[in-house]
């Protein structure tokens, strides 16, 4: 036998392995998406908010590389499957999240403000700085969120945005309808955190 030769067909076992980690890799590096169609969670058909019932939109999950991030809904008065006619709809409109993971309080809030950024004019950043602000001092006020636990954002015309963390709301209302108009654009708007998630909501 010579000690030399080298079969060259690889077993079948390495086959997978090395499939199975060059689908990861590839998918760390973002050319892969995973699906944020659908989320884990059985998010509640209709919720009503201030005697306004509302639909459930539609749902998916946030995804960072190939890990789950968080789960959310768009609650909104009737069925819309674009930003404008979203941003039109006449009463409430609820996000509710939960998370897949550890998330440090900071880190969320930071995340918050970077889509804020990215999807809203320099004037708007400036005008609701205040906001801003107070939005990240609601989840930095929380070493993490963890698997399981849930926030919610809850827009009501006249009022403003409240924040919630498991249930319980954050002080009063923060900005206008402007600025839950920037909140949404987060996710819904031309430069969204996850687009597969911004698909799901607007089904």
């Amino acid at each position: 036998m010579n000690p030399f030769h080298f079969s060259k067909r690889p077993r079948a076992g390495a086959l997978r392995l090395h499939a199975v980690v060059g689908l990861v890799m590839v998918a760390a590096l973002g050319l892969v998406q995973p699906d944020s169609g659908h989320a884990a969670t059985a998010f509640e058909p209709a919720q009503t908010v201030q005697g306004t019932q509302l639909v459930l939109n539609g749902s998916g999950t946030r995804y960072r590389a190939v890990f789950k991030v968080y789960d959310m809904a768009l609650y909104t008065p009737r069925k819309v499957k674009a930003l404008e006619e979203l941003l039109a709809l006449q009463g409430p409109v609820r996000l509710n999240f939960v998370a897949q993971r550890d998330i440090p309080g900071t880190d969320l809030g930071v995340s918050f403000i970077k889509g804020l950024a990215n999807n809203s004019s320099a004037e708007q950043i400036r005008r609701y700085t205040p906001a801003s602000n107070r939005l990240i001092e609601i989840f930095s006020g929380r070493p993490k969120l963890s698997p399981g636990e849930t926030f919610a954002m809850e827009y009501l015309p006249g009022k403003g945005t409240t924040f919630y963390i498991e249930g319980q709301p954050q002080g009063a209302p923060l900005g206008d309808a402007e600025y839950f108009g920037m909140v949404l654009r987060i996710w819904l708007g031309s430069v969204p955190v996850d687009h597969q998630l911004k698909e799901a909501l607007l089904r």
